[in-house]
């Protein structure tokens, strides 16, 4: 895998998917997956992104004043997240790349149209305590089979009503919980190869650049505007996934 053009493809890769985490908060893994789960393979892809992913969540993670309030708030989403992130990394292990490719593109284009089409969606009231581990143990479970939380991990988030610095901080806790419940299973399916960890360790830098540009880049677009963008290319790939995975 330690080819130019493997380094240049990891390269483009994070620079592009830190834009995008700098820009909104999320969006790592899933670029990721998008440029690097045909050419170098699905399982090869998630693990290439774990060590990007726990430098730039801890760095979200601790940058705001929310920390305890969302710990007190969130400890049984966490816990189920963790959870079902084991799980899902066991169907992973079993899984054809075909397979996880239709459920990706099922997940992700289910998210884009929940957010082009803005429905809304109730918070959970007196329900948090069963909806809170409900959505967390379903979103770590597609998160172990594919690296991408959004269904129904983060729109469980997006309806609690979170302030913006807020709901960017409990994205931060959360994917760094998913990722080192990820590493963890990763690491006992024995799923992490050397050539892996290098192109991992390569892929921080680029990723970092990236989010300082998406941060700057944040404050000269409109929110909504980007926000629409980002769903509509994500319809795309999901529709892009499922028929690969189809022919």
């Amino acid at each position: 895998m330690l080819t130019p053009e493997v380094f240049a493809l990891v390269f483009l890769t994070f620079l592009i998917a830190g834009t995008l985490k700098g820009t909104v908060g999320l969006g790592l893994p899933l670029v990721a997956i998008v440029f690097m789960a045909i050419p170098l393979g699905f399982k090869e892809a998630i693990a290439i992104v774990l060590l990007p992913g726990v430098v730039t969540n801890i760095w979200q993670a601790l940058a705001g004043p929310y920390l305890r309030r969302l710990l007190r708030r969130l400890w049984s989403y966490l816990l189920a997240c963790a959870i079902g992130t084991w799980l899902g990394v066991n169907i992973l292990s079993m899984a054809s790349q075909d397979t996880l490719l239709s459920i990706l593109g099922v997940v992700l284009g289910a998210y884009s149209l929940y957010g082009l089409g803005r429905p809304q969606i109730a918070a959970p009231g007196r329900a948090e305590p069963v909806l809170g581990p409900l959505s967390g143990g379903l979103g770590g479970l597609f998160y172990g089979m594919t690296s991408v939380f959004l269904v129904p991990g983060v729109i469980y988030l997006q309806a609690l009503g979170l302030k913006k610095d807020e709901m960017v901080q409990a994205l931060g806790i959360v994917f760094i919980l998913l990722n080192f419940s990820l590493i963890s299973a990763f690491l006992e399916k024995g799923f992490i190869s050397q050539d892996v960890t290098v192109l991992s360790v390569f892929a921080v830098l680029p990723t970092v650049v990236g989010i300082y540009v998406g941060q700057k880049f944040r404050q000269h677009i409109s929110e909504e505007l980007f926000r629409k963008i980002f769903l509509q290319v994500l319809l795309v790939v999901a529709v892009y996934f499922f028929v690969s995975a189809q022919f």
